[in-house]
């Protein structure tokens, strides 16, 4: 099996700021599911793309699901490797063979009474063809079967195994297509409030002119002018980059030139509970499914393990025709039956049972582990679901009460009545509650991906969760 995984973590995003009224998850991406093969050429790119395209070309060509893939032809591989000892094995042969024998080099020794009389030592030349086919086939021969049943059942583990990496392929491009969402929101936001304090350093330049306000504001209005265009150049920066982790999830190119299409506002989440959704992900999970199957193929191993110790029974037989030549040659056959019973191997049969009860151990508990892990993902959407409810509800009276004190503060300053600190305060509030309700709408989009992965339909369930088509 190979490595990677892909989750969803609480860590901050590209352009948070130190507000702390929000939770800042992100999607870790690691091991093959970072990177893909190429689609140029084989799959057709328009240059703008969805979030519908992005899941189907990383299903596709993302190596956390194309390296299964090929796991899965292996494994169904051995798995037919394993079934043909169990299956008639069916031979032809055809043979002439010429031969001259020294019978006194192999111990031969003739006797004659008659005096002057003495057998050859050199037989032949003489030559024969034997044209034959041949049958073998194993009759009982437990030890072979379970090893087969337990090939058989690898091999099902890991085409589960394959539904599972389409899920994690499906929750990463997801997540990191909904974080461009968010780092492009921040940029739109990032240049208004540029707008706004380009808009008040000009208007503070104009009353420093007039000698109306002190060297101080317009000092104080340029450093805020300044760092909104630093946050700015940060943001771009970020989004550009999330691009390239974007293209490298889907098969395209790190130098793609594309544009996201899609914008994924705030919705509400299906309306389902936790406990149907917790029986939705112990009887759709696949790789709960996969560890049930590399728990019974481990108990097949162990029951082959055991098998050597009991007799098997198979059977050979071939028939053909034996001659100098074919005019000559007359039908020949060997039917033979052998018992193969294990008396002493020196203690290979214990040794093999040690081997596979420790893997059948093993196997048992990450099956409990996997279960464990499926509730905590299942309580771990569910909890981020919530709070990310009530904080984008927060975070939006948050921009209301800020827009409307940046306007008040704003008039304060123009009457001057006040110094433009207020106004320089209520710009970073707005700007902090802008970020706070990008970042919860995120994290409840993210939220919602990452119960539908949860509960074991990532992809079927973009369409409901996510609110696209």
């Amino acid at each position: 099996m190979q490595g990677g995984s892909v989750g969803a973590v609480q860590t901050a995003v590209p352009g948070t700021t130190n507000s702390v009224n929000t939770i800042n998850p992100a999607v870790q991406v690691l091991g093959p599911y970072t990177g893909s093969a190429s689609s140029i050429g084989r799959t057709p790119f328009s240059g703008k793309l969805s979030l519908r395209e992005a899941v189907d070309r990383a299903v596709e060509f993302n190596l956390g699901a194309v390296g299964l893939t090929e796991a899965v032809k292996q494994a169904r591989g051995q798995a037919k490797i394993a079934r043909s000892s169990l299956l008639p094995n069916l031979n032809a042969s055809l043979s002439e063979t010429v031969q001259q024998t020294n019978l006194r080099a192999l111990g031969v020794r003739f006797s004659f009474p008659i005096p002057g009389f003495s057998a050859p030592t050199i037989v032949g030349p003489f030559n024969y063809f034997d044209v034959r086919a041949t049958l073998s086939q194993t009759v009982v021969d437990l030890t072979a079967r379970n090893n087969y049943l337990a090939a058989k059942d690898l091999a099902r583990a890991n085409e589960l195994s394959v539904a599972d990496a389409r899920d994690l392929v499906v929750l990463a491009v997801g997540g990191t297509y909904l974080q461009l969402i968010a780092t492009k929101s921040k940029i739109d936001a990032a240049r208004a409030q540029l707008a706004t304090a380009d808009s008040l350093y000009r208007q503070t330049a104009q009353q420093r002119a007039a000698g109306v306000v002190a060297q101080t504001d317009l000092n104080r209005s340029q450093i805020q002018l300044l760092t909104q265009q630093q946050r700015l150049v940060s943001l771009q920066n970020d989004y550009l980059k999330l691009k390239i982790n974007l293209a490298r999830l889907t098969g395209l190119p790190a130098n793609a030139e594309y544009e996201i299409s899609d914008s994924i506002p705030f919705t509400d989440a299906p309306p389902i509970s936790f406990d149907d959704a917790l029986k939705q992900a112990f009887n759709q999970r696949s790789d709960l499914k996969a560890a049930e199957m590399q728990v019974q193929a481990a108990e097949h191993a162990r029951s082959a393990a055991r098998a050597e110790q009991l007799p098997s029974f198979a059977v050979r037989a071939d028939y053909g025709v034996i001659g100098t030549n074919p005019s000559q040659s007359h039908g020949t056959f060997t039917v033979v039956g052998t018992i193969r019973v294990p008396i002493w191997q020196g203690g290979r049969a214990k040794g093999q049972m040690e081997i596979a009860e420790a893997a059948l151990g093993q196997r048992r508990a990450e099956l409990e582990d996997i279960k464990d892990r499926i509730e905590s993902e299942v309580r771990n959407a569910y909890l981020d679901l919530q709070a990310s409810v009530s904080q984008v509800e927060v975070a939006r009276k948050s921009i209301e009460i800020a827009t409307q004190n940046l306007d008040l503060t704003r008039q304060r300053f123009e009457a001057g009545v006040s110094d433009n600190v207020e106004v320089v305060q209520s710009q970073e509030a707005l700007s902090t509650a802008n970020t706070d309700y990008i970042n919860s709408v995120f994290a409840h989009n993210l939220a919602k991906l990452s119960l539908a992965r949860a509960i074991g339909r990532a992809d079927e369930a973009l369409p409901e969760f996510l609110r696209i088509q």
